[in-house]
């Protein structure tokens, strides 16, 4: 079952494991999150409606990502917004993480992990995007 992590109200990373898939659309986030995952599980024929995203004003002055292993595992450490660490946990292949709001920072645990990002945008750059900071 898809686990959400909270501090102060607010979600600070939602885990999806392997093991988490249900069969049709599933969204993992809620409407109200910058960034909207769901996972697909069809089976063969299903057609889905071809589309286009419409241009419209949306609220987002704050980059939210996910993370997706593809391969390998890495340990993933969760802070607050104050930068207080909160708690870690390990991401494994096929393993996804949304993270809102909150500090996070990653350690690699396998040779060869590969990992997935995605991101609201547009990206500026690092300075403007992120604060770093020893954790």
């Amino acid at each position: 079952m898809t686990e959400i992590i909270e501090h102060d109200r607010k979600i600070i990373s939602i885990i999806h494991r392997n093991d988490d898939w249900k069969e049709g659309l599933d969204f993992i986030t809620p409407n109200d999150l910058f960034v909207q995952v769901g996972t697909w599980w069809y089976d063969k024929g299903k057609k889905l409606a071809s589309h286009i995203h419409n241009d419209f004003d949306r609220p987002g002055g704050r980059t939210m990502e996910s993370v997706y292993v593809r391969r390998g595992s890495m340990r993933v450490l969760l802070y607050a917004e104050d930068r207080t660490f909160l708690q870690d946990y390990v991401l494994n292949e096929g393993d996804l993480a949304v993270f809102a709001y909150g500090g996070h920072g990653y350690e690699i645990l396998e040779d060869g992990t590969q990992i997935i990002e995605s991101k609201n945008g547009p990206f500026v750059d690092v300075e403007t995007d992120k604060t770093k900071f020893e954790g």
